[in-house]
């Protein structure tokens, strides 16, 4: 049985639990908070919460930690620095920035022989599979990727963490017409700004500067700066009443075109309907954990990411099972 520990319990933790738990393979042996471990309440029986500042002391009782945290200032500072003790896996899902963090994951990883695997998920995860596979298939054509309308998690956690918020839910909303043009194979050009919108509910704090608030949200890069933005600022009674849900979804699409002429047009479409983010999000990377220690087994070590992965270390069958029932 592969040993697991989660670092944070917060709604992602929560559903690397759940996930564990419906794996045959492994099991849950410690979760680690920043918090005070008494008043973290976990779901599975006999399994300790700890303080971050007893990790060292279980590098040889743990396969895989799985690191729940923030994209914008955990993960970028958690998985090289635990990628030195334990061989680690996280969802880092700021695209502009994965070349650096995969830089600083695999010199930690390297120099402690561990393996390490970033950027697991939906999108950082089973979208950037599904573009490689139709980028190979057809490549003459285009790439569309829609998301939502759901919540983001990692927009919401950025904006949670602007000074006066209190709380937010950022959902993304893909614009219906843009989406429609590219189903149609007609491969429009189309400019961040036309593709998504993005909608955001801020309880602020009691005295709070809202302007201040609603300009970090709409400038912030990476995040808010190329979308066209409505921030409202709303109740903790609505937010709680309306806004408590964390599902999401999308949508990776190639139009390609074949043929001596050109004259045939194909259209690839992978979609994802989710009623959890994140333990659909931790489904993910419960399965990737499995694949990086097949891989540890095998000799490697450093940071990969999903597109290392052979798709059958994903598995708890057999490669007999797999050909028969999945070929």
């Amino acid at each position: 049985m592969a040993k697991i520990a989660i670092l944070g319990y917060g709604n992602l933790g929560r559903g690397v639990e759940c996930a564990v738990k419906q794996a045959p393979d492994m099991e849950l042996v410690a979760v680690f908070t920043r918090r005070d471990p008494l008043t973290v309440k976990i779901q599975t029986a006999g399994v300790p919460v700890l303080n971050v500042s007893e990790m060292e002391a279980w590098k040889d009782k743990v396969d895989v930690l799985i690191i729940c945290g923030g994209s914008a200032t955990d993960l970028p500072v958690l998985t090289p620095k635990y990628a030195s003790m334990f061989n680690v896996i996280d969802s880092f899902d700021t695209h502009a920035k994965i070349p650096q963090h995969f830089a600083a994951v695999d010199a930690a990883a390297k120099g402690a022989n561990k393996i390490a695997m970033i950027s697991v998920g939906w999108d950082p995860g089973m979208f950037s599979l599904n573009r490689v596979y139709a980028q190979s298939i057809l490549p003459e054509g285009k790439d569309y990727t829609f998301w939502g309308k759901g919540v983001s998690q990692g927009h919401s956690d950025a904006v949670r963490r602007i000074k006066g918020v209190k709380n937010a839910k950022q959902y993304t909303c893909p614009v219906e017409s843009a989406l429609e043009a590219v189903r149609s194979g007609s491969m429009p050009e189309l400019t961040t700004r036309q593709k998504h919108t993005r909608l955001v509910y801020v309880v602020a704090e009691e005295g709070a500067d809202k302007a201040y608030i609603e300009n970090a949200i709409k400038t912030m890069p990476n995040y808010f700066d190329e979308y066209d933005t409505t921030v409202n600022f709303i109740s903790e009674e609505e937010f709680n009443k309306n806004h408590s849900g964390l599902a999401h979804g999308g949508f990776v699409i190639r139009t390609g075109k074949t043929g001596m002429n050109k004259e045939h047009t194909h259209v690839i479409e992978y979609s994802l309907k989710l009623d959890s983010n994140p333990e659909f999000t931790t489904s993910v990377l419960v399965a990737y954990a499995r694949a990086a220690l097949r891989m540890k087994a095998n000799g490697q070590t450093g940071c990969k990411t999903v597109l290392d992965v052979p798709p059958a270390y994903l598995s708890t069958l057999s490669d007999e099972d797999l050909r028969a029932h999945c070929l």
